[in-house]
């Protein structure tokens, strides 16, 4: 049996190991997302947490219809004003992130569904309002109920090392089309991307995996 005071002197080393593993789960496999915004309703809802796969042997591999988590690549989003909170508990909070114990609130970062990887081109749109890929329209099931695939004209051809994305929201969401006048012509770099969007985590009601999505062959 174990005694009172072995169990206090175990506690904060359990304590210790538990942020450790937390952190390296972070690092290398999984990282948790909070949804801030509705640009992927209603695949993804406000609110939601989502788990996001940053395994190497998994997630190298970007495809056309992931939905990714990416670093904000040339300035999409606003800066951020600071919450108000007490300085101690921002710091606390900033901790726990971190260390991938608290969900990440998404403040710098970007989900968006990949619709052309390197090479593709794509236009929109062709003379049933659809966006071709490679000249192949594709039938986007998942675009929020009532949105046009896009309410704006682009030809575009994805170079090495990008992707192009777009919410699917269409009506709601700044994606690659507002920013073709930036410094990646409204691409994301890949090596901006965090990881696919794998799993709704919460809440349980909403739970569900989110698959992966050939865009070409959703026709």
């Amino acid at each position: 049996m174990l005694r009172r005071g072995s169990v206090l002197r175990e506690f904060p080393i359990l304590v210790v190991v538990a942020l450790l593993v937390s952190l390296v789960i972070k690092t290398f496999l999984v990282q948790f997302f909070y949804i801030p915004s509705g640009s992927m309703e209603t695949t993804l809802q406000i609110k939601d947490r989502v788990a996001v796969n940053k395994v190497p042997f998994i997630s190298s591999s970007i495809h056309r219809g992931d939905i990714v988590v990416f670093h904000d690549p040339a300035h999409w989003l606003p800066d951020v004003s600071p919450s108000g909170d007490p300085i101690v508990l921002e710091k606390i909070r900033e901790g726990l992130i971190a260390v991938g114990v608290l969900p990440d609130p998404a403040k710098q970062h970007l989900v968006k569904r990949v619709i052309g990887v390197a090479g593709d081109h794509i236009v929109c749109c062709d003379n049933n309002k659809l966006i071709t890929v490679n000249g192949v329209p594709i039938h986007e099931k998942y675009i929020y109920k009532g949105d046009v695939a896009s309410d704006m004209n682009f030809d575009v051809k994805v170079p090495a090392g990008k992707i192009w994305v777009m919410g699917d929201h269409r009506g709601a969401s700044a994606d690659s089309r507002y920013h073709m006048d930036d410094i990646n012509k409204g691409m994301v770099p890949t090596n901006m991307v965090v990881g696919r969007v794998v799993a709704v985590i919460w809440p349980v009601k909403d739970a569900k995996i989110v698959p992966r999505v050939d865009v070409l062959k959703q026709r």
